[in-house]
Order: C-alpha cells, then structure tokens, then sequence
C-alpha cells in the first residue's frame, strides 16, 4: 500500500519551490543534526554521533542533496520545481540514514573504530532496513533472516522498515518471527508493504500479526504503510495481545475516523504507554475523539504528537480535555490542525497540568491573539524547565505580545523560540526582544521572520541574543528592515556574524498591506524609538 506524504500547512507565499532559500536550507541542516544526535534503535546499534560531528556531517548532507536536486531541476526548467524539493528532500534522507549506519567516526592512532556501545547492541539488535527502498523476495528473505535462528541469538530488538514484503517473503518470515517473539521487546514495521496492492498488502499485515501475536513488546512501530481501518484491524492479534507498550508510532497511515476507533478498541491497555504518536493521518474531528479516550486512558504518557491530523474545534477542545488527564506530559506537538480559539483556550486549562513540559509545538494552529494569550498566561504558571516553544503562523499580533513576553521572560531554560509567519511587528518584536534580554543563558535559536518587522524591533531582537552564550541562529528573514536597519543589524553581530541567518527575503520596501495598516514607516520607527526607553515586561500578578 503507497503511504501517503503531507506537510504542515503554510500560508501562501509568492516564493518559488525551488531553489529553497538559505534560510531553508539551514533550517534543514539543524534538523538533521538533531535527528542525527537523537537516541534511537539505530544509534543504539551503530553508535550515537556527537554534536559537532553530526553538525558536520549535516552539513555535507544537506551540500550533496541540494547539487543533486539542482542539476534535477536544470533538467527541467519550465517546471514548478517540486520534483526537484522531492529528490533534495529523499537524497537527504537517504544519505542521514548512511551516516547514521556508518556510525561515529571514533579514531585511535588514526584508525576508525566502532564503539564498544555499538557492538554491544548489535547482538540485541536485528535490523535490515539498510540499503535501498526495495520489494523482498522469498529466497532473499530466507537469507537475509537466517540470523533470527542461529542459536544462541539474543535479539530483542527488530527493525523491517524500508524493505516491501510480498505474500511469499512474508510467509518465509512467519516461522522466523515465530522463533523469537517471545524474547522481542521492540518491533519496527513501519514502511513494509509499499508498492503493494491492497489486499496483498492487508493478509501481509495479518502474516506478520499472528506471527508476533502474544509477544510482550515495549515498543511498537506501525508508521508509513496507509493503514486504514482495514490495516488496523488486520494488526488487529498483535495489537490485541499488547499490555505493556510504552511507545506506539502510527505516523502517515492514513488513520481516519474508522482507523482511529479500531486502535481505541483493539488495544487492551495503554497504562504504560508514554509516547504516542499520530503524526500526519487523516484523522478530523471525529477521529480525535477516539484518540482521546486512548488518551484517558494513559496516565504515564510523556510525549504525545498529533500533528497535521486534519482536527479542526471539536476535535482539538476533546484532545485538549483528555491531555488535561496526563501530568507526566514533556513534550506535546499539536502542530498543523485547524484548532482555532476555543481549542487554544481547553488546552490552556490542560497546560496547568503539565509540570514537566520541556518542549511545545502549537504551529499553525488558528490560535489567534486569544488563544495565543490564554496560552501564554498558562505557561507562565506552569512548566518552569520549558525549553523549546513554538508558535508560528497563528495570526498573532502585538496585541498579544505583552502576554507571550511575560510568558518567555519567566522561562529562563529555553533553547528555541519560534514565533514566525505572525503579524508581531515591531511592537511585538519590542516586546519578546526586552523579554529576552535578562538571563535565558541557555538560548540557542530564535525565529521571528516573516513578522513585518521593521529597523526598530529587529534591532531590539538583535541586541537582545547577542551576547547570549552559545546562542547560535537569530531568523529575521523575510520582514520589512530598511536597508539602515540592516546594516545595524549586521553591525551588532560583527564579531559573530554565523549566528544572524540569512536575510535574502528581506523587503526594505515591503508596506502592509492589513487593513488600516498605518503608512507612515518612518513615523512608527520614530515613535517605537521612544517607547524603548521606558519598556518593561508586565508579568501577571
């Protein structure tokens, strides 16, 4: 079955798909060099990279997919470019996978060697996910599984993504999973029917589901293969026999209303369950009420992502009400729903709850300025280790920028801040700079672009980072900086000048075109010069 691919909405740009800008392309970089650091079954076998050798090789990633993607692209000219975003976007994932598989590059008198960690895990560890994306064949599978028997194997631990099982490679890794799934712990079939034709696919799913039926997993990964309620139902024994799942991923599998009901109701327990992820399916509002009561039903849930679901108010309110159930939240990303106000407001009443937050995703999620500060004033009181706050493209304004600026100066561990595709202005952007400015020792990332920012209110964020230690990107890309502004800008970050991102979207000229916008540019950075003198962040008492 084709998974299917969906990205988080964006408010229309007039920007070409390709090539993307910089700032894009550093976006990427700093991406893959989170993924490339993040623990995981892989990493646990081949040895996790540090930071500044993932940051490297990030970098050459993201330098070779973008060459490939380019000469795609000059190939064919007259088109939009989206092919071309496609093959940067899969040549970047394919190479992060290599890295990740070659491991850390630990050298002693200049030979590479493999972590004593790495090769440890590997005897737990029984994955055949390298290589290309390809179907498996009967004859291939019983070589490439032979391991799964030899005696004495102690895999608990296997990983069958990124190769296509067919009727006759299934039944052939029938008897093997058979053999071990006793002593298994974490299972990842995530993309492993593609290409197949639906009812080939389904009675694959079944193979493998009665195979695995009554194994005492941890871990469950079912992600990319278009499930449907027919593919949930047909995972329907393995799901069934499941009491002690700690993590269960069902990213892009088309999981709608049906789908979402049969999970609810196939899974016998989920009071252990601590990372749930839902990112990318078709749920809508009817579905997030099935996962809601999954939702009720798992107290020691830690990490809950429901991102690009389709849930519009009704939805959103009932996800938020159930959450309000899980105070061991830590990190919960929401991003890309059409939530609205009245969904922002239920999950402000939910955050109270949420004493661990670390990190939160609220993209794109139609909060307004009223469930921008509701959200804001939530936070303040809660969540006191909060280190990453997103909140971009949800029509905020400065009208709610005194509540965000109370909220970010309270918060004193966070490493990333992302406000932009918003409407702060120089008001707004006043405001989060001064809120900035003492402590937040921790600071990394900041994100206030596309915020019809002018010279005023970008020099106040500049001002405001610069001297932050270890502080690394400041994104005011894509706002309305005058020319002087930016040569004020740059003049702040002279001696650093790698922590200012890209300014190539950048419109001196660029008027707003909101109704009732004032005109007078020149007067406004006057006036706002002047509010500098006497601003405070007003915290709620």
């Amino acid at each position: 079955m084709d998974s299917t691919t969906q990205t988080f909405q964006r408010r229309p740009l007039s920007i070409k798909l390709w090539p993307p800008s910089q700032s894009t392309r550093i976006m990427l970089v700093e991406r893959m060099t989170k993924n490339l650091t993040a623990p995981s079954v892989l990493s646990r076998k081949y040895g996790l990279l540090s930071k500044d050798e993932a940051e490297e090789d990030a970098k050459h990633i993201e330098e070779s997919a973008f060459a490939i993607a380019n000469q795609h692209y000059e190939k064919e000219p007259d088109g939009d470019g989206s092919s071309a975003v496609q093959v940067y976007a899969t040549q970047s994932s394919k190479l992060m996978l290599e890295v990740i598989k070659r491991g850390p590059r630990t050298k002693v008198d200049g030979e590479a060697i493999v972590p004593e960690k790495a090769i440890a895990a590997s005897e737990n560890v029984f994955d055949i996910s390298g290589g290309r994306r390809a179907f498996i064949d009967a004859e291939e599978a019983e070589e490439l599984l032979k391991p799964l028997k030899a005696p004495g194997n102690s895999y608990k631990k296997i990983c069958f993504s990124n190769r296509s099982f067919g009727l006759d490679a299934a039944r052939v890794a029938e008897s093997f999973l058979v053999s071990v799934k006793y002593e298994l712990t974490d299972v990842d079939l995530s993309d492993f029917v593609a290409g197949r034709p639906e009812a080939e696919a389904l009675e694959v799913m079944n193979i493998f589901s009665s195979a695995l039926e009554g194994c005492k997993l941890r871990c469950l990964d079912l992600s990319n293969n278009a499930l449907g309620e027919k593919g949930v139902r047909a995972f329907g024994a393995l799901l069934k026999s499941q009491n002690n799942l700690e993590e269960l991923y069902l990213m892009n599998d088309g999981i709608s209303e049906e789908a979402a009901l049969a999970v609810s109701e196939l899974l016998p327990s989920t009071e252990k369950l601590r990372i749930l992820h839902f990112h990318n399916n078709m749920t809508g509002d009817e579905g997030a009420l099935a996962i809601s009561e999954t939702v009720k039903r798992s107290p020691a849930l830690e990490d809950f992502q429901c991102s690009s679901t389709r849930v519009g108010s009704d939805g959103g309110v009932s996800l938020c009400e159930a959450l309000s159930t899980c105070s061991r939240i830590k990190k919960l990303d929401l991003r890309d729903n059409m939530f609205g106000v009245e969904a922002g407001v239920a999950l402000s009443k939910a955050i109270h709850s949420f004493a661990d937050l670390t990190e939160v995703y609220l993209s794109y999620l139609n909060l307004e300025d009223e469930g921008t500060e509701s959200l804001a004033h939530a936070l303040k009181e809660s969540a006191p280790s909060l280190e990453v706050l997103e909140m971009a493209g949800n029509d905020i304004t400065a009208k709610a920028g005194a509540a965000l600026a109370a909220c970010i100066a309270a918060k004193q561990f966070l490493t990333k801040l992302n406000l932009s595709e918003n409407e702060l202005k120089d008001e707004g952007a006043m405001l989060i700079g001064k809120a900035l400015e003492e402590g937040h020792g921790q600071l990394v990332e900041v994100d206030l672009s596309t915020n019809s920012i002018r010279r005023v209110g970008a020099r106040v964020l500049a001002q405001a980072v610069v001297q932050k230690p270890g502080f690394k990107m400041l994104n005011i890309n894509a706002n309305f900086i005058s020319e002087e502004g930016l040569d004020e800008v740059k003049d702040i970050f002279k001696t650093s000048p790698n922590m200012l991102g890209p300014l190539d979207e950048n419109d001196p000229e660029g008027e707003d075109l909101d109704e009732g916008a004032d005109e007078q540019g020149a007067g406004n950075e006057d006036e706002l010069e002047a509010k500098l003198k006497d601003l405070e962040i007003k915290h709620e008492e």
